[in-house]
């Protein structure tokens, strides 16, 4: 079954950003000539998306006016995350639960990538895939207001799949590359992630503040608190490794960076 849906959490608000986000959502920052939810669209667009799930908090009635200036115009449907100051980015994707019922793309809404990384998400035959960046390394170099140490890295199995991934899983040195925040989920990989999405509410209803893996909270805890969990219980998760082509936007630092992606990479000309 190929993949129509893309589903964006950008409920934060992106502090580190400064004066960048203090009247609109992170994903609205202009890199360039277009904003960051704009570059993902483009490249989800070029792969095959014709609709867009965004689960929104910050700002939220500013995306809304902004998103829909998207060209060519998506399907799009905003999802609330009325709680978007106190949880984190898998409570976000829990608002979302109901379109986790055929298969999708899952993306953070601060990361940019070109069409043939989008491609590539959408082409894997993984399951449950993690795009995971071989050259993160080098896009580290000089970045010194988002070290490496906070990077979501990422090791793997003898057998090829995902062994340890997320902040502070394991030691950089030992990494294989670093999971850039796009995830790939096949009619059985949807289901896995919906069904576990279902336990784990079940688990930590009434009592949110329990430790989940890294996470000292289950309320504050990551996606890739998620992907681990599902490793640990037995469940099969799949590399879809790129090199390069992709850049995180947290801080002005990165914002320059971003920019000169997108104004050299001959995909996006």
């Amino acid at each position: 079954m190929s993949i129509k849906r893309a589903i964006v959490i950008a409920a934060g608000r992106g502090k580190r950003l400064g004066p960048h986000t203090e009247e609109i959502p992170k994903c609205m920052v202009q890199v360039g000539t277009k904003p960051i939810l704009g570059w993902v669209w483009d490249a989800f667009h070029q792969a095959g998306i014709e609709e867009l799930v965004i689960i929104r908090g910050y700002r939220g009635d500013v995306l809304e006016d902004l998103a829909k200036n998207l060209s060519p115009a998506p399907r799009l449907t905003f999802v609330d995350n009325p709680e978007w100051q106190t949880n984190n980015i898998l409570l976000s994707l829990a608002c979302a639960r109901r379109f986790l019922d055929q298969p999708c793309l899952l993306t953070y809404s601060d990361i940019i990538f070109t069409p043939s990384v989008a491609r590539a998400a959408v082409d894997s035959p993984a399951d449950l895939g993690l795009v995971i960046d071989r050259e993160f390394r080098v896009i580290y170099e000089g970045r010194t207001e988002h070290p490496l140490e906070e990077g979501e890295v990422s090791d793997l199995m003898p057998d090829g799949s995902v062994a340890r991934t997320g902040k502070r899983s394991l030691p950089p040195a030992e990494a294989v590359g670093e999971y850039i925040g796009l995830t790939k989920l096949s009619e059985r990989g949807v289901a896995t992630v919906a069904r576990t999405l279902d336990r784990l509410q079940q688990q930590f209803a009434g009592d949110d503040q329990q430790p989940f893996q890294r996470a000292a909270t289950y309320r504050n805890a990551y996606l890739t608190d998620l992907w681990q969990h599902l490793i640990d219980a037995g469940i099969r998760i799949d590399p879809i490794l790129i090199d390069g082509k992709w850049r995180e936007i947290d801080t002005g630092q990165d914002l320059d960076r971003a920019r000169l992606l997108v104004e050299s990479a001959e995909e996006w000309s």
